[in-house]
């Protein structure tokens, strides 16, 4: 299959009892080069997720957690081994099917927010749905509906700059959801949150995962974070525990 549709799905996949996991890494390895210098950061990892599973990778900083969330989320590519998304390997995805896999089946929240500072809330939350071609009206009514379930219906029209970072990552995640997507990929989504605003960001996500359906992964090194999830795997020295 040398240019498949992410968005079609297979009609073995769609037999109750065959379909395979919405996630599978097998045997993947990430290397970076810096200079003459080679670094591993994964060493032969194997995961699988199912649709639906809340999962927590727990590691120290530089343990891999962030490079592994870009493979699966297609924003990069493994050394060796395979991602698979519902058993189909992102290898053989062109650069246009990955574009619009990641655009329209994974939902990406980052620790830093990557709020486009020209932009209003309601405007960063749309840029999704107008990348993928949903008419504007549509578009800002779901926008609109999204920041009034995470809070933030008296803040459409204000920039990030105008935003406290709690507020910012909740545009971040209503972002993420705007196209309705399968997987939402979140990395170190407290890291710059106080406790308290990122219990709340945490209880946000656990709550629209559950109304939406939607596989949770989420990349942490608090202890308290990763205890939410009802399933926690540990990422050391580029290997899963």
């Amino acid at each position: 299959m040398n240019n498949p549709d992410p968005g079609r799905t297979s009609v073995a996949e769609s037999v109750e009892g065959d379909a395979p996991p919405l996630v599978r890494a097998c045997g993947v390895s990430k290397t970076y080069a810096l200079g003459r210098r080679k670094v591993e950061v994964l060493r032969g990892l194997d995961l699988t997720v199912e649709s639906g599973v809340f999962l927590a990778v727990r590691g120290a900083s530089g343990a891999g957690k962030s490079t592994l969330l870009h493979l699966v989320g297609g924003l990069d590519r493994p050394t060796q081994g395979d991602i698979e998304i519902h058993g189909r390997r992102l290898s053989g995805f062109s650069a246009s099917a990955l574009s619009r896999f990641r655009n329209r089946k994974v939902g990406f929240v980052f620790q830093a927010y990557h709020l486009l500072p020209e932009l209003s809330a309601l405007e960063n939350v749309c840029l999704p749905a107008r990348m993928a071609r949903v008419p504007a009206a549509r578009a800002s009514a779901s926008g609109r509906d999204l920041l009034e379930r995470v809070g933030l219906g008296g803040r459409l029209d204000h920039r990030p700059y105008e935003l406290s970072g709690g507020e910012q990552q909740r545009v971040a995640i209503a972002r993420a959801l705007i196209n309705g997507p399968e997987l939402v990929l979140a990395d170190e989504p407290t890291g710059n949150l106080d406790s308290r605003t990122g219990g709340e960001i945490i209880d946000l996500l656990c709550a629209l995962r559950e109304e939406h359906r939607t596989t949770l992964i989420i990349a942490t090194h608090d202890a308290q974070v990763a205890a939410r999830a009802p399933r926690v795997v540990e990422l050391a020295d580029g290997r899963l525990g």
